[in-house]
C-alpha cells in the first residue's frame, strides 16, 4: 500500500494487520492492534510534548485524545483507502464492515504495530507522523476536543440530565487478545448504546461517541 508511505520487508505482517477476526479467528490483527495502539499513543504524546512546551498536562491529554480517538483513526484509514484492503469474513462483508469506524480504526492501529515490528521505531515514527501531519499542524490546546466520555458527561450535565452508566457486557478471549463489549445506558432517555474495543477504555469511548451522536441528532 503506497498510500501508507512505508514499504514492508515482510508483506505477511501487512496482510495480518489487515485481517479481521471475522475472517480468521486464530490469525488476525488483534495482537498487532494492541501493539499499534501503544506505539501510536507514545508517538503522539512525545510529539505534542515537544510541539507545545507551554501546554498543561490536561491540554496535552485532550489533544492526544482528539488525535488517537476512534473517529480520527477511522478518518485517517479512509484517507488511505484502507477499507479496500481489509480481509473480512462473510458476515462483515455483507454488513459493510469495510466502512465501519471501529474496524477501520483497529486496522490502522494494527498497521502501525506491523510497521513497528517490520522496520523498528524510527521508520514507524516517520510513517505515523506523515499520516498525522495535517492534523498535528492545525491542532492547538484551545481547539482540541475532549474525549467522548467527557463530552457526553458535559452535554448531559449542561441539560441537567442523569449521567450514563457504563457496564462491561462481555469479555472474549484471553489477554492480551481480549475484546471488551461495553454498554452505555442513559435511563432518562431510555437508550442504551454498545460498542467493542481491545480494552474497556476504548469500548467505553466508542459507546459514549455513539450516545453523543444520537443525543445531538435528537436534541440539538
Amino acid at each position: 500500500m503506497a498510500a501508507i508511505g512505508y514499504t514492508f520487508a515482510d508483506s505477511g505482517l501487512l496482510e495480518l494487520a489487515l485481517t479481521h477476526r471475522s475472517a480468521n479467528r486464530r490469525f488476525n490483527n488483534e495482537r498487532l492492534e494492541f501493539l499499534g495502539d501503544a506505539q501510536l499513543g507514545q508517538i503522539i504524546s512525545t510529539t505534542l510534548f515537544n510541539q507545545f512546551p507551554e501546554a498543561t498536562e490536561g491540554q496535552l491529554t485532550r489533544m492526544r485524545a482528539s488525535l488517537v480517538r476512534g473517529q480520527t483513526l477511522a478518518l485517517v484509514a479512509r484517507d488511505l483507502g484502507l477499507g479496500e484492503y481489509l480481509v473480512l469474513g462473510g458476515g462483515e462483508l455483507k454488513s459493510g464492515g469495510f466502512r465501519r469506524e471501529s474496524i477501520l480504526a483497529d486496522a490502522l492501529e494494527a498497521v502501525i504495530g506491523a510497521m513497528l515490528l517490520d522496520g523498528g521505531e524510527a521508520p514507524c515514527r516517520e510513517a505515523v507522523l506523515r499520516l498525522f501531519r495535517d492534523r498535528l499542524a492545525v491542532i492547538t490546546p484551545q481547539t482540541a476536543q475532549k474525549d467522548a466520555k467527557t463530552r457526553l458527561q458535559e452535554w448531559l450535565q449542561a441539560r441537567k440530565f442523569e449521567l450514563p452508566e457504563y457496564q462491561v457486557e462481555s469479555v472474549q478471549g484471553q489477554a492480551p487478545k481480549q475484546t471488551f463489549e461495553v454498554s452505555c445506558a442513559m435511563q432518562q432517555v431510555q437508550q442504551t448504546f454498545s460498542a467493542q474495543g481491545a480494552s474497556r477504555r476504548k469500548a467505553e469511548q466508542r459507546a459514549a461517541e455513539q450516545a453523543l451522536d444520537w443525543l445531538e441528532q435528537q436534541y440539538d
